[in-house]
């Protein structure tokens, strides 16, 4: 088996001590998680595929149209790649502290269990788009995988893109002959909000979230073996190739449904659903080569006041990432700010770059001195008990 050896730092890694790419590349992506969910607040427009407005003015379908092609579909594999990056870190430290490989297999599914609960009342409260769950569902069925060989990773990675387009292809039909209205995060009605996030979250995380993450998740447990965002300098040559092909088959296979989304593009339903299809497959070659580029960015960016802000944003994701759905509630939500009746796509994403704004100026100013975000420190808390 092709393993990094393990790190020499028992238990969590010391912030002075962390790697910088991995962090940044989870403060920048938590801006495309943003961009990718502010328009699911928005409410009274019939709208395409990745639920952009079909009405909207010029501006609207120009920024819907970059997103389509940039944004969405892109973030969500560059998270789940993070993720298995994040937990292959992690057992690596585990191993170094002395456990046997089956105890470290147990952490990994305690902390994917209570990651699971996390995203079940993040849905229960604030958003029916909670990908916490799906990452809990993934790190519970395939904790196993951290600790197997190469070659099965890489096979179960080529299996899940197989699965990938078939659930992909069941929704994009889904989505032509299914009845359309708002999403629960634009219902009037709390009560019913709450009851269909619940609903829409139950169906979506074990099916077109988990299923969809499974093979950047298997990539990156594949890349963190390797360090390869630890060590970017030595991989150089690896992480260009990944940036550059990816990049390409992204935006290549993005424009189609692009297209059809902006409405430039009158395609046929079957056109349409393939177009789906290979706008989700070749966004997981954009997730890896996001996270591919930051890598090299990382290699070369000198620590200034806003790459420390970013990192700290990355060392609190998960805070920072369950902040946003706070603040797109209070401020779109129509029992209380009301926002997301009375604007269009282009104004909920300057909502979203304010909103990753203010929360990467907050960790940067409440990490000083090392501290935890509090639902990190409590996920560790939940995961390894009182020490």
């Amino acid at each position: 088996m092709s393993v990094a050896p393990p790190l020499p730092v028992q238990g969590a890694t010391p912030v002075t001590r962390r790697a910088l790419a991995p962090d940044l590349a989870r403060g920048l992506m938590l801006l495309l998680i943003a961009l990718a969910h502010a328009h699911m607040y928005l409410g009274g427009h019939p709208v395409g595929f990745r639920g952009y407005a079909l009405d909207g003015g010029t501006l609207d379908r120009l920024v819907a149209g970059v997103q389509i092609l940039l944004v969405d579909g892109r973030a969500l594999p560059m998270f789940a790649a993070l993720f298995g990056y994040g937990l292959v870190q992690l057992a690596h430290r585990q191993l170094a502290a002395g456990r046997s490989p089956s105890r470290v297999r147990a952490v990994l599914r305690r902390r994917s269990l209570w990651l699971l609960t996390f995203g079940f009342c993040h849905a229960l409260l604030l958003f029916f788009g909670d990908i916490l769950g799906a990452y809990g569902l993934v790190g519970l069925v395939l904790a196993g995988f951290v600790l197997r060989e190469d070659r099965t990773v890489l096979r179960a990675a080529f299996a899940g893109l197989v699965a990938h387009a078939v659930v992909m292809a069941a929704f994009g039909l889904l989505t032509i002959s299914g009845p359309k209205g708002d999403t629960p995060a634009a219902m009037a009605d709390p009560i019913e909000a709450t009851m269909m996030r619940l609903i829409g979250w139950s169906g979506m995380t074990p099916t077109y979230f988990a299923v969809g993450v499974v093979p950047a998740f298997l990539f990156g447990v594949w890349a963190a073996r390797r360090r390869l965002l630890e060590d970017p300098l030595a991989h150089r040559d690896l992480l260009s190739r990944v940036a550059t092909l990816g990049t390409g088959l992204a935006v290549a296979g993005g424009v189609p449904l692009t297209l059809i989304d902006t409405r430039v593009w009158a395609a046929s339903d079957a056109v349409a659903v393939a177009a789906y299809v290979l706008h989700s497959l070749s966004g997981i070659a954009g997730g890896l080569a996001y996270a591919a580029v930051i890598g090299l960015v990382a290699s070369r960016v000198r620590p200034g006041a806003a790459v420390r802000a970013l990192a700290a944003c990355g060392q609190w994701s998960l805070t920072c990432y369950l902040l946003q759905s706070v603040i797109f509630v209070a401020v779109f939500a129509p029992y209380f700010g009301g926002l997301g009746t009375r604007v269009g796509d282009a104004a909920a994403s300057g909502v979203a770059v304010l909103t990753w704004l203010a929360t990467v100026v907050l960790a940067a100013v409440l990490s000083a001195g090392g501290r935890r975000g509090p639902a990190e420190a409590l996920l560790r808390r939940l995961t390894y008990g009182r020490r």
